[in-house]
């Protein structure tokens, strides 16, 4: 079986690949409100992180933790559609499969906060 898209030029690859991006984002920022909520997150302390990180390290590390939890979120979303496509009766595997997404999200944002916390509060007290 053969792809009919492997056969397009580099350019024309990326110019593709940038455009089911950019739907993508769309269609998160359109169906998704968790998505929607951790953007707005990400547009409030992404600058903070910039602007507080002492370094250019620190500020990766700001910025970069809450870049993951976006990142995870995509991933969870593409998760739910794939099980949602598949079937909407209740079955144990789909819900585990949710679940398991679900956790990822919250790891990701345990991530942020761990982050955050390490690198600003010792500055608190010092």
């Amino acid at each position: 079986m053969t792809n009919p898209l492997k056969g397009i030029t580099d350019i024309k690859r990326i110019v593709r690949a940038t455009a089911y991006s950019f739907a993508g984002f769309r269609a998160a920022i359109v169906g998704e409100a968790a998505f929607r909520q951790e953007l707005a997150l990400f547009v409030i302390l992404a600058p903070l992180g910039a602007w507080l990180g002492q370094t250019g390290v620190e500020r990766a590390l700001l910025i970069g933790s809450l870049m993951v939890v976006l990142i995870v979120e995509l991933l969870n979303s593409a998760v739910e559609a794939v099980v949602n496509r598949i079937s909407t009766e209740r079955n144990e595997l789909s819900g585990i499969a949710k679940d398991l997404g679900s956790a990822a999200v919250f790891v990701a944002l345990t991530l942020v906060v761990v982050v955050w916390a390490l690198l600003l509060v010792p500055r608190l007290f010092t």
